[in-house]
């Protein structure tokens, strides 16, 4: 009601009512999330959860920085909080045992109102949420935006990726350049995108015991490729061409086993939602 009347009695006995569900829903989810404790976000933790549609919310040092919703593309909330486990343990400036989650699992009815939205804009009208405004979540953006300089607020510039982040997975001994690749990409906490040289399976190359980092890994394969061929390693993925691109916001270059380290550029501008990219 508004309070106030008109000549036709307007505000008196009749007048305008907006009643908003989906502004209540947001405000109970968020209560409901609060109410609850935090878990560490670690693979005994996902353990324990149920593979149900649901959303969370992740933290950093008690600091709430995301939220986020899992359906069953995800395999439930346990797939998609252990997505993100993967992803941030290939990161600087950040320790895993700083983050925690709480989570609310949601009917699949339900998710049709889209959960995710409502919590954003019930924070929103509170300052909003650093990770869910800085590209956190995004998929790989393909080729023609890896040129793109990034932002100094985006996630990947806070926390670019962890070139000593160990590979998962890898086999010691003699490895096919082809197979390599294959598990590389398969076993790093990161996206890796290369096209495959031609005969990479006739080529052979040398893995040693031991665990294996990222950089060591990126090492043996530039070592391995005709010298014609380049691996990137951007803020925010690696990848791999035949070519001699300069990339602005490349952080080293591995060409026929050798490295060139350089600083990588960031812009001062604000964030855009065309900066965020798509999400997964």
């Amino acid at each position: 009601m508004t309070g106030s009347s008109g000549a036709d009695g307007r505000g008196v006995f009749h007048d305008d009512f907006r009643l908003s569900i989906t502004k209540a829903l947001g405000d109970q989810l968020a209560q409901a999330l609060r109410s609850l404790g935090r878990a560490p976000l670690s693979e005994e933790s996902l353990a324990k959860l149920e593979e149900r549609p649901g959303v969370y919310q992740l933290y950093v040092k008690g600091a709430f920085v995301y939220v986020g919703k899992a359906d069953r593309r995800h395999k439930g909330l346990p797939g998609r909080l252990r997505n993100h486990l993967r992803k941030l343990s290939g990161r600087r400036n950040l320790d895993l045992a700083d983050v925690t989650f709480s989570c609310l699992y949601v009917d699949e009815d339900f998710s049709a109102l889209a959960p995710e939205q409502l919590l954003i804009n019930h924070y929103k009208e509170r300052g909003g949420i650093p990770w869910n405004n800085s590209g956190f979540g995004s998929k790989d953006p393909g080729r023609r935006r890896d040129t793109t300089v990034l932002k100094k607020d985006h996630f990947d510039v806070q926390y670019p990726i962890n070139l000593d982040a160990l590979v998962q997975g890898v086999t010691p001994g003699t490895n096919d350049l082809r197979t390599f690749l294959k598990k590389l990409k398969a076993g790093l906490p990161y996206n890796f995108r290369y096209v495959e040289p031609s005969r990479a399976a006739d080529v052979s190359l040398e893995v040693p015991d031991g665990p294996l980092t990222a950089d060591e890994a990126f090492r043996l394969a530039s070592a391995a490729l005709p010298v014609s061929w380049q691996i990137t390693a951007l803020l925010n993925y690696v990848i791999m061409y035949e070519e001699e691109e300069q990339y602005k916001s490349a952080s080293r270059y591995y060409r026929a086993g050798e490295v060139v380290d350089q600083e990588p550029e960031k812009s001062s501008e604000p964030l855009t939602r065309e900066d965020l990219g798509d999400i997964e």
